[in-house]
This record gives C-alpha cells, sequence and structure tokens, in this order.
C-alpha cells in the first residue's frame, strides 16, 4: 500500500470521520495476524466503505477494496483509490472478471480485501443485511482464505441510506464490530456447484447479521430478499413480503435468488 493511500486515509479521512462520527470498535483483535483475509460488511450508507475501512486502518491493515470503476473519475476521490491500488470493478462489461482476478492475486500474496456481499446498500426497511450475493463466497472458495465478519451500525445517521442527506453535526456514534474469522473450506474449491457458492454466501450473511445482533441487542428477521421481496431500486427501501417456504440452498427462511453464470457476475464482487 502506497504511501500516498497512508497519507489520505490517516490525514484525510480519518480526521474527516472523527470530525463527524464517535467510532468504536470491538473484536480488533480477531482480524488475523499473518496471512490474507477477506473482510465483509453490511452496507446501510454510503460513508460505510470509510468506517469499515477505517477499522482496518485503525489496526494497521492496510486492505484492498472492489469499487465500482466510476469512483475513479472522480477528482481526489480517484486519485486516492487509484494511489492505494485500489480494485475498479467495470460492471457490465466482458473485463468485469479482471476485478475478481485482481483480488486473487493480492489474497495470494498476503493481502487483505474488502467487500461489501449486498452488493448495494440494503434495501431492508428495518435495516437489517439483505440475501447476499455471492462474489465474496467464490473468491473464498477459489483462494481458501479465512473470512472476517465485521457488522457496523450507526452511519445511516451520518449519511442517509436512501437520499445521501448529509448529517455532519452532532458528531454521530458508529458502532464497528468484528467477528470471528470463518473457516469456508468445507464448502469446497468447485465455484460451478451453486448450492456450495449459495450456502457459503448464507453462511457468510449469517455470520455478519450475528454480530450485528448484538450491536443491535434485538433478533433479526428473515433477510430481505430483493428476488422474493417488492425492491423500490436506489433511493428508497423495499416492502416485505410474508415471510416464504425456505428454498433449497436459499439460507433460513429467504427465497434463492438466480445464480450468474459460472465465473464471475460483476455485480456479484460486491459493492
Amino acid at each position: 500500500m502506497s504511501l500516498f493511500y497512508r497519507f489520505a486515509s490517516r490525514g484525510a479521512i480519518i480526521p474527516f470521520l472523527k470530525l463527524v462520527s464517535r467510532q468504536r470498535v470491538t473484536g480488533v483483535e480477531r482480524f488475523p495476524a499473518d496471512g490474507g483475509f477477506i473482510a465483509v460488511a453490511n452496507h446501510l450508507s454510503n460513508i460505510d466503505a470509510l468506517t469499515a475501512m477505517r477499522a482496518l486502518v485503525d489496526a494497521d491493515i492496510p486492505a484492498y477494496s472492489l469499487a465500482k470503476a466510476s469512483l475513479f473519475k472522480i477528482p481526489v476521490v480517484g486519485r486516492v483509490l487509484r494511489a492505494g491500488g485500489q480494485i475498479p470493478v467495470e460492471r457490465g462489461t466482458a473485463s468485469a472478471s479482471d476485478a475478481l482476478r485482481e483480488a486473487e492475486r493480492i489474497l495470494a500474496g498476503g493481502g487483505v480485501i474488502m467487500i461489501f456481499p449486498e452488493g448495494t446498500l440494503s434495501r431492508d426497511p428495518l435495516k437489517w443485511p439483505m440475501v447476499g450475493k455471492t462474489g465474496a463466497a467464490r473468491l473464498a472458495m477459489r483462494t481458501g482464505v479465512p473470512v472476517v465478519p465485521m457488522a457496523q451500525w450507526g452511519g445511516q445517521d451520518i449519511m442517509d441510506t436512501c437520499t445521501d442527506a448529509f448529517h455532519p453535526f452532532p458528531p454521530k456514534p458508529v458502532t464497528v464490530r468484528v467477528g470471528e474469522p470463518l473457516d469456508l473450506t468445507r464448502f469446497g474449491a468447485d465455484t460451478d456447484d451453486r448450492d456450495a457458492v449459495r450456502a457459503c454466501t448464507a453462511e457468510i450473511m449469517r455470520a455478519i447479521t450475528s454480530e450485528l445482533e448484538v450491536i443491535r441487542g434485538e433478533k433479526a428477521p428473515r433477510p430481505f430478499d430483493p428476488h422474493y421481496d417488492i425492491d423500490h431500486g436506489p433511493g428508497a427501501y423495499g416492502e416485505r413480503l410474508p415471510d416464504p417456504e425456505p428454498g433449497p440452498g436459499a439460507g433460513e427462511g429467504s427465497v434463492a435468488p438466480p445464480d450468474p453464470e459460472p465465473g464471475a457476475d460483476p455485480e456479484e464482487a460486491g459493492r
């Protein structure tokens, strides 16, 4: 990770977060001390990427994230992303799978990848994690590295989930909780096995949700499923329908989403 990126994070991003939030992180000791891993987190606000990455930076763990390519075109932001070696995802193009290959290379070299498995801001009106996309599971199955679940809560009070309305003052409490690393090797390495990929994805989302239950002090309902519940799209919460009968490979209480073709859907890579 370049010196420029470290300067940007410690010299600009973290001071900004200290101005608008009072962040508390627990479970930092659970981050693996050696070797690559995939950090995964829930996603309720566009500021979540900064608060989750800050937990890693404060632990002196430089991480790479998969980010949509359009962010690299934004002045200053794009320069920070490029300087830090962050990975652009060219969604909807033939080169989209290059992002996952680059992520695999970083993990093989002992690096850390940050992914938001929902792939977008949660549409759940109750603000729990949705059914996840399969990119994080595919990456974990291909590489065999541990997956570290992270739950966060409070960023949505700084930047609204639906409108991006910014409420910097007074500073809002943000809680980040790091869970125990997941060994997902029991799901095998065959990412063409759709049932295994779905089951692995469900396990990742269960772990994130479990940590969020501790933060919120309540039990989560079944995951909001954009392929079953009513999804009004970006800028709006969805509507929950009555709980469906569990489907094979769908995870507890959810309907299995259509699976992409074997390989890599760019949207499946995460945020």
